[in-house]
């Protein structure tokens, strides 16, 4: 499976790199994904979490 935010479900993005002459060439962007233990069904399991979900949990809401 790709690694992709089991919370909010993001990944890879994909768009052009553009030089300066305008040329466009195929580019991937990845998510700032981290592996994390976090308690799924009672049970803590290893799962790649954003960094943006990382800080949301952290704040406890």
């Amino acid at each position: 499976m790709a690694k992709v935010c089991y919370v909010c479900g993001k990944g890879v993005t994909t768009g052009n790199q553009v030089s300066h002459s305008k040329k466009a060439s195929r580019r991937t962007w990845g998510a700032n994904l981290q592996k994390k233990s976090i308690e799924v069904d009672g049970k803590p399991t290893q799962e790649y979490i954003c960094t943006r979900c990382l800080k949301t949990m952290k704040k406890g809401n």
